[in-house]
This record gives structure tokens, sequence and C-alpha cells, in this order.
């Protein structure tokens, strides 16, 4: 635990620490009563308000439509349905900022909407509404369909034949069942709305604002360090207490249920109905999820001289950012595959011993740290990114002109998905079988190498593609720490949507689209070697 203890105290918890102290420090006395003035101004409270409320309606919304949506990939066996799973789950490792930019080309001024029915809903919560169901649908179909796969069907079908209605054995059997993996994954995607950034600072325009973003605008553009102190130290509260009722809930769903193989509850779709509920599915992919992303690509190749490859051969100027860069556009794709790169070895070697660490030893202070380690998905990355700048300035680590603060700061988001991805896996590993090599003289490495390695081999894989996908599309402290000369492609994307011109928007859309080919690509190659319970993700 040593590595990743000092990784997170380092690299997370001193920055967090540091930018709170200088807001909420005068004179080295702390003003605890900032905390106080600030909550009461009444424009934080229509902040707060609406951070709230709006998670709240993402994540009932997402539930909605996206339960039907787990319920046909537990239960029924058609053609495609690996191929469509993948597809599900693109959103969910799309950057956010890349998320922003499909539905500005779907609903925004000039995109698919307004030209076909002269409707606009950027600068609307119903635009933020809808990208954040766009964002969270694999959340949901993965958690709750992951677990929905593998109750036994007989237990309801035994309901049914004591005389309990379809609706009365679902309600009594499957639904208690299923409600601890309901519970996570809202808890998850109220989380991620709760601290969402690219999606409103893209879409919200100037109306709306949610915690992540009124930290952004506070630090950045206002330099209110004492507001956006008392911001955070809120923010970091309620992510705090939505990751203990988490993890109490996904303690509730690994200890209570006898699960079964998923290949022996999957089968055809049988009469009307279920055929019915599988096409409604199908068709709230295609119009939620399909629909925006080719609606980003149509946009990269809608050029002014009719449709091609000008805004991705613009991308390669320098004169044609308009002064937005110091290089030529194109060269934030190489930026960012290399930090990419470096971002996942840290999180693999951190991630990797945190997890191996939580398999070996048990007790209160362990679990805290399973919870701590979850911490970078919620906590404001803002925060972060400002306090490496003051932090990380002075001998012996002195980086703020080092390319490597940004790998660092990837790897913050990454190390969770690791651990999430690997710690089941590890645990499934029989002590005994390297307690058999022990016995036959193997050393400690040499059984981690000859029993664990083969074993996580596949989950291992798995949590390298998944940190590289996030990795590439961190933004909230990116934005902060890219040096101009070296952007990555979230904050590209961000400087161009920022500037006026039809040229700095093509070109937006051009590498929003890149950066999405990309990640799909990653998470295909995924869906190929993932074993069939290899982690919560």
């Amino acid at each position: 635990m040593a590595v990743p203890v000092a990784f997170f105290a380092l690299f997370f918890a001193h920055p967090v620490v540091a930018i709170v102290g200088r807001g909420l420090k005068s004179d080295g006395v702390w003003q605890f009563g900032r905390i106080g003035q600030v909550l009461t101004r009444p424009d934080i409270l229509d902040v707060l308000w609406f951070t709230s409320w709006q998670a709240l309606a993402s994540t009932a919304l997402t539930l909605l439509i996206a339960l039907p949506g787990a319920y046909v990939f537990a239960r029924f066996d058609f053609p495609g349905k690996q191929l469509l799973r993948a597809v599900v789950t693109v959103p969910f490792v799309l950057p956010t900022v890349v998320v922003g930019t499909a539905f500005l080309a779907l609903l925004g001024r000039g995109g698919f909407l307004d030209e076909l029915a002269g409707v606009r809903l950027d600068t609307t919560v119903w635009a933020i509404v809808l990208a954040h169901v766009f964002f969270n649908y694999a959340v949901v179909v993965r958690t709750v369909g992951g677990l929905w796969s593998q109750l036994d069907p007989r237990q309801e079908e035994a309901a049914r034949v004591l005389g309990a209605g379809r609706f009365a054995a679902w309600r009594r059997v499957t639904l208690p069942a299923l409600a601890p993996a309901v519970a996570a994954a809202a808890l998850m995607v109220f989380l991620f709305t709760f601290t969402s950034f690219g999606v409103v600072q893209i879409l919200g325009g100037p109306g709306y604002s949610t915690l992540e973003v009124e930290i952004y605008r506070q630090t950045a553009q206002l330099l209110d360090l004492p507001t956006a102190a008392v911001l955070t130290l809120v923010q970091f509260a309620a992510v705090g207490a939505i990751l203990a009722v988490h993890a109490w809930t996904v303690r509730r769903r690994e200890t209570a249920l006898r699960l079964v193989d998923p290949a022996q509850t999957a089968r055809r779709p049988r009469g009307a109905g279920q055929w019915a509920l599988l096409g409604g599915v199908l068709l709230t992919v295609l119009v939620l999820i399909l629909l925006p992303l080719g609606v980003l690509v149509e946009r990269s190749l809608d050029a002014p001289g009719g449709h091609g490859f000008d805004y991705y051969r613009a991308l390669q100027s320098v004169d044609a950012s308009g002064g937005t860069f110091l290089v030529a556009p194109l060269e934030a794709i190489g930026n960012s595959l290399q930090y990419a790169v470096v971002a996942t070895v840290i999180a693999l070697v951190v991630g990797g011993l945190a997890a191996a660490a939580l398999t070996r030893r048990a007790g209160r202070l362990v679990r805290g740290f399973d919870a701590l380690l979850m911490l970078p998905l919620g906590v404001s990355a803002v925060t972060v990114g400002f306090g490496f700048l003051i932090t990380l300035d002075r001998p012996p680590l002195d980086l703020r002109t080092s390319w490597i603060l940004v790998p660092l700061a990837q790897a913050l988001v990454g190390v969770p998905f690791v651990v999430r991805t690997m710690l089941p896996v590890l645990r499934a590993v029989d002590g005994r079988l390297r307690e058999a090599a022990a016995v036959l003289g193997a050393s400690p490495l040499r059984a981690w190498r000859e029993v664990d390695l083969p074993l996580v081999r596949r989950a291992l894989l798995v949590a390298a593609g998944f940190a590289f996908a996030v990795s590439l599309g961190e933004f909230g402290a990116t934005v902060f720490i890219a040096r101009p000369d070296n952007p990555t492609l979230p904050v590209a994307v961000a400087r161009l949507l920022g500037r006026s011109g039809e040229l700095n928007y093509g070109q937006a859309m051009a590498l929003s689209t890149i950066l999405m080919l990309v990640c799909a690509a990653s998470l295909l190659l995924l869906e190929r070697i993932r074993p069939d319970r290899s982690g919560e993700f």
C-alpha cells in the first residue's frame, strides 16, 4: 500500500488541501466564517440548487430509459449483441467535451435539429439532461444488466407456479434482488452528473452552472479562491457521502445473492411483446447514441465547399487555428496519445498495487482506503489541476514546466478504473495456489508471476484499456496544466469551440471525431479480450 498511499497523498490530497487552505486562510489563520458567507450568497445557492436537481433529473431519466436496455442485454440472445453492447458503452469512455460537442452539433445553432425543424435546445437544461443520459446509459446497462443476467430465472418461475402474476413475481422476487445493483447504478449516475463539467460548460451557456463549472469560473476567471475553496469542500462532502452509500450497496450486491452462469439465462425473444421490447431498445440506441455520434461525424465533413476533409486538412496548419494554438491542432493527437500511454502505465502500477493490497489484507482501514481510491472520480478535477500549479512549484518537485504533470493528473482518474477492474478478479484467485507455489520453493515474486499473472492477464489488459481511454479524455485538470505548445485533444476541442468562426467550429468537430474513433476502437478491442466477469465496469 505504500506506493498508492504516497501517490494519492502527494498528487491528490496535497494539491486539494493546499488550494482549500489558500482560499480559507488569511495571515496563517483559518477563516471558517467564509463558508457561511459563501453558502448564503443567492448566486451560489442557485448553483447548488441547479447542480442537485439536474443530477436528480438526469439520474431518474437515465434509469427510466436504460433499465429496459439492461433487461434486453441480460435476458435476450440476438445477433450482434456483443457489438451492440460495445456501441452502448462508447459514450461512457468518451471525453465529456466530445459528448458536449456531439450534442452541440445535434441540438445547437445550425445543428441537425435546427436545420430539420428550426428547433434549438443548446443553452437549455434539456440539452444537458439528454447528454447526461447519453453518457450514463452504459452505467445502468452494465451494472444492472450484469447482475440481472446472473439471476436464476427459475426463482421467478417458481413464484408464478405458486399463483403470482407476472408483475407480482417480478416485484417480489426479481426487484428485491436487483435493488442493490439499481441503487449502485443510480448513485454512480448521480455522482457523474453532480460533478458534470465538460457537458455543462459547452451546452449550458452562461445561464447554467454546476458546482464544478462554478469552481472553474471562480478559480480561472474571477480568481476568487475563497469561494472556490468553499465550493470544493461542499463537493467533497457530497461526493464522500455518495461513495459511502455506493460502497454499502456494492457489498450488499456481492453477499446477498446466489448467481448462475449468464449463458444459462439468455434466450431468443419470444412473442410479440418481447420482440417489441427488443425493437424499442434498438430504436433508443439508434436515436440516443448513434444519432449524436453520426451528426458529429457529418458536421466534421460539412465544409463550405461541400462535404469533404477540408476541416481535417486544416488541422495541419498553425494559421488555420486563428491564433488559438502555438502549434498545428493536429499535434494535439500525438500529444494526447503520448500522455495517455504514460498515464496508463502509472495507473496500472499504482492501481495494480492498490488492488493487490486490498485483496491480501482486511480491516476497516483498508476498506476506507478502497473508498478513497474512488474520490478522484468525483472531487473537482479543476481544483486538482489548479492545485498542481501552486504546490508542485518547488524542488525537488518543481514540475510546473515538466510534461509529466499532465500524465500524473490523468492517472489520478485512471487509477479507480484499474482498481475496480482488477479487484474482483484478484479476489477470485485461490490463495492455496500461491501457498502451493511457495511450498514448492517459489519466491513471492515468482509465485505472482507464475500464479496470479496468468489468471489476471486479461483483466489487466481491460484495466489498461479503460485507463487509456479515460486518460485520453481527461479535461478538468488538464485544461489548467496543458501548455499552449503541447495541447491535448480535449483542451484543443474546448479552445476551438470557444472561438468564433466556421473554421474553428469545423476543426473542433473534426478533432472530436478523431477522439471518438480512438476511444471507440479501444473499447471494441476491450470487448474482444474481456473475460466474462472482469470488474464492475
